[in-house]
């Protein structure tokens, strides 16, 4: 991932990691497992674990090369997988998630741990880990304070000063080559109807570490421009948009706009699309029955979101054996 910063007109880069775990620990759903996790680093899934099924497995093959030639580490995540369903025991029919994890700065090397808690789909604590101290996002929380810390506070700092960078360390060496690589997109120009905003939209490419935006005589724009998010394909792969506004464009005005694709390692290599009314694509019936599906994609992908207190345990008393003791 990469974040820029725009001061001044001038665009500063920084190279962003991020290992995440999405945690989910459900109690009388039929559907939900009582405890899962996906580990998540740059967008890739790279660990799943199913308490319930007896399931943990790695879902790249770097994964399982880093699981197969240190077989400590594999048990560690498998214990703290498979334990973790014993702790999440408790009545009603309720969803306690979490997300945790860390983001590494290769250019300042700042790590940076975060850690949010939800329940029945709404926020309840994040904690604070410069402060070390837990932050209630509901008013009637603030008493459940006290019962957080001690111990909780020197587990879950461990967990983000110790543990997860670690095991972000561990998937970086492992995966370099595949996270390194760079596959460019195909990119077209998509249009709803003839008075919608023109989509450059690119797809198929890797890793996320891109940005998109339309310019006019070769200066970047802003205004009229919709910028999109970057989503994942079913591949591993990445698509993304960014629209424009031609409502007020003449029709001798349009060659003076372009679409540029741009990767943060290669800027040398952009890819660059013309405002070209015979390359527009348009098909305005099928593009709404497509957005319908999309839709219904991102509502059921969004019913589940996380929760977390094992995660990285055992393979942190590995690494750190002495500090619970």
């Amino acid at each position: 991932m990469t974040c820029y910063s725009d001061i001044w007109g001038v665009k500063s880069k920084d190279e962003i990691n991020i290992l995440k775990y999405f945690v989910t620990g459900g109690s009388g759903h039929p559907n939900i497992s009582e405890f899962m996790y996906v580990g998540v680093l740059d967008g890739i899934e790279v660990v799943y674990c199913d308490a319930s099924k007896k399931i943990l497995e790695p879902r790249q093959d770097w994964v399982k090369k880093l699981f197969d030639d240190k077989p400590d580490i594999f048990e560690g995540f498998t214990q703290g997988c498979f334990e973790s369903l014993f702790f999440f025991v408790f009545p009603g029919v309720h969803i306690l998630q979490c997300i945790i994890g860390n983001e590494w700065n290769k250019n300042s090397g700042e790590v940076t741990g975060f850690l949010h808690f939800g329940y029945d789909r709404e926020g309840i604590f994040d904690f604070d880990l410069n402060t070390k101290t837990w932050i209630p996002l509901k008013p009637e929380l603030y008493s459940a304070k006290p019962m957080m810390g001690g111990d909780r506070i020197t587990y879950t700092e461990a967990l983000l000063r110790i543990a997860i960078p670690y095991e972000l360390t561990l998937f970086l060496d492992y995966g370099s080559s595949a996270l390194n690589k760079t596959v460019f997109p195909s990119v077209s120009l998509l249009q709803k109807t003839p008075s919608s905003p023109v989509s450059c939209h690119a797809t198929g490419f890797y890793p996320d570490k891109a940005m998109m935006f339309w310019r006019k005589d070769g200066v970047e724009i802003h205004e009229g421009v919709d910028p999109g998010e970057i989503l994942p394909n079913n591949d591993g792969t990445f698509q993304m948009s960014v629209g424009l506004d031609v409502s007020s464009v003449t029709p001798e005005e349009w060659k003076r706009y372009e679409c540029v694709f741009q990767f943060s390692n290669a800027e040398d290599n952009n890819i660059i699309t013309s405002l070209n009314k015979t390359m527009i694509r348009t098909n305005w019936v099928e593009n709404i029955t497509k957005e319908r599906s999309l839709h219904m994609m991102i509502v059921a992908a969004v019913v589940v979101s996380v929760v977390f207190v094992i995660i990285g345990l055992y393979v942190f008393k590995k690494k750190r054996g002495e500090i619970f003791r």
